[in-house]
């Protein structure tokens, strides 16, 4: 169960188009297989040096603060997801896709526990949490 498969199932589930990672930090796996699917990445993380890390790589990306968002970033965007976020930012994630209206993914790092309200989906062994809006 590679990382990687969270990306086949974003892809699965998230038409073409802008999708945006949140706290990417320096595991840039999942981005690269969605930019390898078509996909427009947005890479978000409040470390400039993960930003100029994934702008190296090919991805774009931005800095952004999650718990003050600057919305006119995530314009276009299809949906949100984060791999293994710390756990102070899956709230101002969920806040932020509530506000877009967008849909939320989240694979959590093991042990890590989610909202109550989200749905967890298996796929290929992977935890997966998702939100959508209402």
């Amino acid at each position: 169960m590679p990382v990687e498969d969270f990306a086949e199932f974003l892809a699965g589930k998230v038409p073409k188009g802008k999708i945006v990672e949140l706290g990417v930090g320096f595991q840039f796996k999942v981005a690269l297989r969605l930019k390898e699917l078509g996909y427009d990445v947005l890479a978000i993380d409040w470390n400039p040096k993960s930003v100029k890390k994934a702008k190296e790589l090919g991805i774009n990306a931005a800095r952004d603060d999650l718990f003050n968002p600057r919305l006119e970033l995530y314009h276009g965007a299809k949906a949100l997801y984060s791999v293994r976020p710390t756990p102070e930012i899956v709230r101002p994630i969920l806040s932020l896709g509530e506000k877009l209206g967008l849909p939320v993914y989240i694979l959590p790092l093991t042990g890590d526990v989610m909202p109550r309200g989200m749905k967890l989906v298996n796929y290929r062994g992977l935890p997966i949490y998702v939100a959508k809006p209402i």
